[in-house]
């Protein structure tokens, strides 16, 4: 069988399989387990494929036909820039949370103490300690396992984060100029409707926020206070219909200059706010 009939036939049963982008499933499985590139593939298509190769493509294959997410299969997931391990103790990291990261970089700048809550893969910390050098990082979650993947990526991309298990806050000590979070926000009695990949391999303390999704956002917002400066910034990824809601929570504790920011679809995607400063910091 040539490298264009395997993947050919490849596109066809993830298709059968009923995933959504079987085509580009197809060529990433093929890429991962061939190691070959495009412009490779494009000259040696009509090439007889290597028997073990085409193995080793068939079982991926198997696997992603049972909706196992493409992510962990080949162990990883590109994020602002940078590749990052993944596998199923950790929320896969998506184009979305680029936002938040966007948002926290202008608050950024070298020596500032940035808090991560609900790390997961430590995606939105490491990021910005490589995008923005000198910065100080802390990261926590309430999985042990989560913060194995979290720190294996520290180690990888040669980030300093300091990595804490703890319940939100419970194990936090001093004070941060910045705090950043991507909680679990889906509602319990929506997780049912979630497509298979992220029902069944993600893992569902990730994204499980409760009733109405907002257990953990009103948490933060009530528990910070003792560790965020004043004038330190606050800022959340949210559900696309969350946003007037958590807007609300934060004006109603006094925070200030908040905002609800959109993702690139115009979708309600980051709330940030700013805790008031102390009258010294007017002086």
């Amino acid at each position: 069988m040539t490298y264009g009939e395997a993947l050919k036939n490849g596109t066809e049963y993830l298709a059968e399989c009923g995933i959504e982008d079987a085509s580009a499933d197809a060529w990433l499985l093929m890429e991962f387990c061939c190691k070959i590139s495009r412009t490779r593939y494009l000259l040696c298509r009509t090439e007889q494929a290597d028997p073990e190769l085409l193995e080793n493509y068939r079982a991926v294959l198997a696997r992603r036909g049972e909706h196992i997410p493409l992510q962990h299969i080949t162990g990883e997931q590109e994020f602002m820039g940078f590749t990052f391990t993944v596998n199923e103790h950790v929320l896969i990291p998506r184009q979305d949370t680029e936002i938040l990261v966007e948002t926290a970089l202008k608050a950024a700048a070298p020596g500032k103490k940035v808090l991560d809550l609900c790390t997961g893969s430590g995606c939105i910390i490491i990021s910005l300690m490589k995008l923005c050098p000198g910065l100080e990082g802390t990261a926590l979650d309430l999985s042990p396992q989560a913060l194995q993947v979290a720190k294996k990526n520290a180690v990888k991309h040669r980030a300093p984060v300091s990595f804490l298990e703890s319940d939100l806050f419970d194990q936090v000590e001093g004070q941060f100029d910045l705090i950043v979070s991507n909680p679990p926000y889906i509602p319990t009695g929506q997780i049912g409707e979630l497509m298979e990949e992220v029902r069944l391999h993600e893992p569902g303390m990730a994204l499980d926020g409760k009733e109405d999704g907002l257990y953990f956002y009103r948490r933060i917002v009530g528990e910070c206070d003792s560790c965020l400066n004043p004038g330190g910034w606050l800022m959340f990824e949210i559900g696309s219909d969350q946003g007037e809601a958590v807007k609300k929570m934060l004006t109603e504790q006094q925070f200030t200059e908040v905002k609800v920011i959109q993702d690139l679809a115009g979708l309600d995607r980051v709330v940030i706010g700013r805790k008031k400063k102390t009258e010294e910091n007017y002086v």
